[in-house]
């Protein structure tokens, strides 16, 4: 399954050798962007943010 980046301001910005994951992360609801529609993939992640998408991946019908 594969999300599209597109709706992300810094979509460019994401590194090549992460785009799938990335995608994938989006489609199944892990990764759901950072206010201003940006996903901030050079930034780093707070505990709060890294929780969310490990609750978000435990909860996910396709883990």
């Amino acid at each position: 399954t594969e999300g599209s980046l597109t709706g992300f301001a810094d979509a460019a910005s994401v590194s090549a050798w992460a785009q799938d994951a990335m995608e994938w992360a989006v489609a199944e609801g892990i990764l759901t962007g950072k206010n201003g529609s940006v996903l901030d993939p050079q930034g780093t992640a707070s505990r709060a943010e890294v929780a969310m998408m490990l609750m978000r991946f435990t909860q996910s019908e396709n883990n």
